[in-house]
């Protein structure tokens, strides 16, 4: 199967004991065979909790990543299937290839199943957006009704949900996510893509779009745009991203790449308050404003 997230190819082969397939959000991004940028194979195979290889990153959670070899290997943990991995998956140091081990004792043969299944479709991404391609983004995607790509960014809580939903009443718009993006720069511009990654809402397109406007949201009593300057909106661009910290080169990338954004799209602090005029307030406000810098 082909997946293609902003506009990276990802090519899933699989041993003949393991049947693809995709769940609803990722099945939006499928795509007809073409030339992959990565190409990744999954089997069944026995796995152990024991490792020798040098730990590099631990996300307190699902996952762990290991050093291995001249590559890396991610180990993808459940507290249903005990210490030992349910998947692990090995790849080049430069991400464009790789292998995926089902652990055999949880994965049955010819079982229905998605190798790069969450999170691990998304560590994919973001390692190889960090070679040069682009960043991930915690905001909310919008492409309005006349074309313009409005970003709005905001950690966990700061309203981005609520920003889809309001634009979801607006006709004619298209949501790219309400919890993920991806902003890459081309000779044209800066653009946004939607990802598989949602929040609460099951918003997730495939879309893409230039960007117009970055809107850093904030809480408030009342509609209202405030200017940002770059040095500022660069520090709250970057800490409502996702870079690969473990990666310094990667991470000196990110700090030059949202250097870039901030200085090519227009960008504001919005307060609103939960309603029917906001889209309409933000269309005015950011039609052609841009931030004091």
């Amino acid at each position: 199967m082909h997946l293609a997230i902003a506009g990276l190819t990802i090519e899933v082969t699989a041993a003949p004991d393991v049947t693809l397939a995709l769940g609803p959000s990722a099945a939006r991004f499928a795509v007809e065979p073409r030339t992959a940028d990565v190409s990744v194979h999954a089997s069944r195979e026995p796995l152990s909790a024991d490792i020798s290889d040098e730990l590099i990153f631990d996300s307190g959670g699902l996952w762990r990543l290991h050093r291995n070899g001249d590559g890396f290997l991610f180990r993808i943990f459940s507290s249903a299937f005990g210490p030992a991995p349910y998947k692990t998956a090995r790849f080049a140091n430069d991400f464009t290839s790789g292998t995926i081990a089902l652990n055999a004792e949880h994965f049955g043969r010819n079982q229905p199943v998605d190798p790069l299944e969450y999170p691990l479709d998304e560590l994919l991404v973001i390692n190889l957006l960090g070679r040069g391609r682009g960043l991930e983004v915690h905001g909310c995607g919008v492409i309005a009704a006349d074309g313009r790509g409005y970003l709005f960014v905001g950690q966990s809580g700061a309203g981005k949900t609520t920003m889809a939903r309001l634009w979801l009443a607006d006709t004619g718009t298209t949501i790219l996510s309400d919890d993920r993006v991806v902003l890459r720069i081309e000779p044209d511009g800066v653009w946004m893509f939607g990802t598989p990654w949602h929040g609460e809402a099951p918003l997730a397109s495939p879309a893409r779009v230039r960007l117009s406007h970055v809107f850093f949201l904030q809480q408030s009593l009342h509609d209202r745009l405030e200017p940002i300057g770059a040095a500022a909106a660069a520090a709250r661009l970057l800490a409502s991203s996702f870079p690969p910290f473990h990666d310094p080169s990667a991470m000196a990338f990110s700090l030059q790449f949202v250097g870039e954004i901030v200085n090519t799209v227009s960008h504001s602090v919005l307060g609103f308050v939960p309603g029917p005029d906001v889209p309409q307030f933000v269309r005015c406000a950011g039609m052609d404003r841009r931030s004091q810098i």
